[in-house]
């Protein structure tokens, strides 16, 4: 009996063998056969187009061409390398000693090749020599846009901006051909040729709008020239959904004469500065901390200052042992007696010191931590820096205070311009966001992106007061090189001192103003940010121009008609 209880338990193993083989590996096996009797040349897919959101192209394609070589089915191989070689540009030597490997099976001699290259590969008729579509990227616009865009590699796959962050939607799916081979990779007589269809990607609209944005580049090219700075950054939003209406830093590049030879370089020309880099903002910063005051007074926190208060009219305060002075020597009683609103106009230090210690290191915290200081904003792209904030438990006196008008404190371009626009929109902070809208490879929308509210920072009443108060900085304060007649500009202009290994850089500076119009409706918003200027290196002159040029273009280009 146990005999046949073992011969049966060995038939059932057996049984079970033949059944995993023919059932469940069946299928594995069967196209591993196949595959030593085919060779497949890829089809690369068209990838994804990427407009403006008025539809405009901004990143295209160019037919090209990929060319593989079987070196088992070339029969001369060093005259097959000679030819080659020289059509392509490649190294001679290198490509016999591939050839020469039995080690592979297909060699990939050129991507992107240009149609009159392969006309000129068709007519030496190499055996084992094979060419298939693939597609070139190219940008409309050359320069502009460059470190958004970013750029793709010679196998199309995006290496850097949105080409990056969104190239699983871009790519699309290859395609192939499949040709019937003997084993060695060499055509059979009957050889069986099977094509399947590349599947395009998906395109991309952006909130970007390319005439505000060659604005911007002209803008900040001009600024870079007349300044001698380090480099200009510039970000557009609109403040009623934080969509990215332009963003550009300069020195720029190229994006259809990409330097990839110089890694440095290109590293540097490629980073979007106004997402990626910190710096510390100066007194642009003190547009949040006078929204925090506002509110707070609003909601009846006695530790706040009213309108209407009047700030102390020495021009130092000293905070744990560390002076803070007024820019101003209020010499002739100038600057001496402050509200808020004048205290802004005039950029006074002191009073912003006050407020934040006033209010306390857990309550400013908090209107720091809702204005998305110390985090990111979550915008579409990738390598967002989270800025710098001292953590809250070690927040001494001098700290604070120092926080109050814009140092001990690092953001990015993109951080402050969302803040800026939550504290004059109503108060309401949005998700910021480049892309608008994905399209299907046949023209038709595919979903459209929905604003995200976060959520509300200050009420709508506070919003109004402190715009109206920026509206008097640009008309009456020290933004008045951004002003513009018939119209109802906003705005705060910024100069920092640059710290290198912990102390202060003798010389060195980082200029701003962030603007915004109409005062009373916003739906611009611009900060410009001007490193390192030679010569004058104030906000107010270098910075708040720039601003002024970018609104009167976007004035002209919008047809905005001047108020009353």
């Amino acid at each position: 009996m146990s005999v046949i209880l073992a011969i049966a338990f060995i038939f059932c193993i057996i049984f079970a063998r033949f059944f995993y083989i023919q059932v469940v590996w069946g299928r594995e096996l069967v196209w591993r056969a196949t595959d030593q009797w085919n060779r497949e040349i890829p089809v690369i897919a068209e990838r994804g187009l990427i407009t403006d959101r008025n539809g405009e192209l901004l990143a295209g394609n160019r037919p090209t061409y990929s060319v593989f070589v079987r070196p088992n089915a070339v029969k001369n191989k060093e005259y097959a390398s000679t030819v080659l070689a020289g059509i392509f540009g490649t190294d001679a030597e290198a490509l016999l000693e591939k050839l020469s490997s039995d080690k592979v099976s297909e060699i990939t001699v050129a991507r992107q090749a240009e149609k009159s290259q392969i006309e000129k590969l068709v007519s030496y008729g190499l055996e084992g020599v094979y060419y298939a579509g693939d597609n070139s990227r190219v940008y409309a616009y050359g320069d502009a846009l460059c470190q958004v865009l970013g750029f793709t590699s010679s196998d199309g796959s995006g290496v850097t901006g949105l080409e990056k962050y969104y190239n699983s939607l871009l790519s699309g799916e290859n395609g192939e051909i499949m040709y019937t081979t003997d084993i060695v990779g060499v055509e059979t007589e009957d050889c069986t040729i099977v094509y399947r269809q590349a599947t395009a990607g998906d395109g991309l609209r952006l909130t970007i709008d390319i005439d505000i944005q060659l604005s911007v580049e002209d803008a900040i090219r001009s600024a870079y020239a007349s300044s001698g700075a380090k480099s200009v950054s510039c970000i557009v939003l609109d403040p009623q959904d934080f969509g990215v209406l332009a963003m550009a830093n300069y020195p720029s590049y190229d994006l259809n004469d990409v330097p990839r030879e110089n890694t440095e370089l290109l590293n540097e020309l490629s980073r979007n500065g106004i997402v990626c880099d910190i710096y510390e903002p100066g007194s642009t910063f003190k547009i949040i901390t006078a929204a925090a005051d506002i509110e707070e007074y609003l909601r009846g926190n006695a530790n706040a200052f009213s309108t209407s208060y009047i700030f102390n009219s020495s021009r130092t305060r000293t905070v744990g042992g560390t002076t803070i002075k007024c820019w101003s020597d209020h010499a002739n009683g100038k600057h001496t007696a402050q509200t808020l609103a004048q205290a802004l106009n005039n950029s006074c230090n002191p009073c912003f010191t006050d407020i934040a210690l006033a209010l306390g290191t857990d309550k400013f915290y908090e209107y720091l931590t809702a204005f998305g200081l110390g985090n990111v904003t979550g915008i579409d792209f990738s390598g967002e820096a989270l800025g710098m904030l001292v953590p809250q438990s070690l927040v001494r006196d001098c700290d604070l205070a120092r926080i109050g008008f814009g140092q001990t404190i690092a953001v990015t371009g993109l951080q402050l311009a969302c803040a800026a626009a939550a504290a004059v929109n109503g108060g309401y902070y949005y998700t910021p966001h480049l892309i608008k809208g994905i399209v299907s490879s046949d023209g038709s929308v595919a979903e459209e992106y929905q604003p995200v509210l976060r959520q509300q920072v200050i009420s709508e009443k506070a919003s109004r007061i402190l715009a109206e108060m920026l509206e008097g900085v640009v008309s009456d304060g020290s933004g008045k090189k951004a002003y513009i007649e018939g119209y109802r500009v906003g705005g705060k202009t910024g100069t920092a001192q640059k710290y290198e290994d912990g102390h202060i850089a003798a010389g060195k500076y980082v200029s701003s103003f962030v603007g915004f119009f109409p005062a009373d409706n916003p739906q611009y918003l611009a900060l410009v940010i001007v490193d390192e200027p030679q010569g004058s290196y104030y906000g107010s002159t270098v910075a708040a121009p720039v601003a002024r040029e970018i609104f009167t273009d976007i004035i002209n280009i919008k047809n905005i008609q001047p108020f009353g």
